[in-house]
C-alpha cells in the first residue's frame, strides 16, 4: 500500500522548476501533488505522478538526478481534528512523520495527505487499526 514518490534536485535558480514541469508534459505525465524544499543552492521537488517510470526515464534522460521514495497517500477527514486522527495513534506508538504535503482530490470530500514515515509498515499497521484509509498507487494513478 506503500505509494512512489518521485524526488529530484534542481539548482535554485529561474527557470529550473518550468523545465522540470515541461519535461514531465512533454513525456505525457501528469503531476497529482508536489512539494518543493530550498535552500540556497539547490531544492527537492517530491512528486506524485501518474506513470513514475515514464517521468523517471524522461528526467533522467534530460540529466536530472531522480530518486524514487516510498510514502504514504493517507485519507484525512476535512473537518477540524481530521489530521489528528491519523497523527495521533501515530505518535502515541512513537512514528515520526519526517514530512507531509497536501494532495489536491477534487473526486474526494476528503483531503488526502501525502507522509514519509521513518517507519512506514508500524504506521500502515496503525492506519489499518484505526481503520484509517491508505490510497494505493494504482488509485492515485486512477484519479
Amino acid at each position: 500500500m506503500l505509494a512512489k514518490q518521485i524526488s529530484i534536485f534542481i539548482e535554485n535558480k529561474e527557470g529550473r522548476l518550468a523545465e522540470v514541469t515541461a519535461i514531465l508534459r512533454d513525456a505525457n505525465v501528469n503531476i497529482r501533488a508536489l512539494s518543493l524544499a530550498d535552500t540556497t543552492d539547490f531544492g527537492v521537488l517530491r512528486l506524485i505522478v501518474n506513470d513514475n517510470e515514464k517521468a523517471e526515464l524522461a528526467l533522467k534522460k534530460e540529466g536530472f538526478t531522480v530518486g524514487i521514495t516510498q510514502v504514504l497517500a493517507v485519507e484525512v477527514s476535512d473537518e477540524p481534528g481530521g489530521l489528528n486522527k491519523v497523527l495521533d495513534p501515530l505518535c502515541e506508538q512513537d512514528v515520526n512523520v519526517e514530512y507531509m504535503y497536501a494532495f489536491a482530490n477534487p473526486q474526494c470530500k476528503n483531503a488526502i495527505m501525502i507522509f514519509r514515515f521513518d517507519d512506514p509498515q508500524k504506521a500502515l499497521e496503525i492506519l489499518a487499526e484505526k481503520s484509517i484509509k491508505v490510497i494505493t498507487s494504482k488509485e492515485i494513478c486512477d484519479l
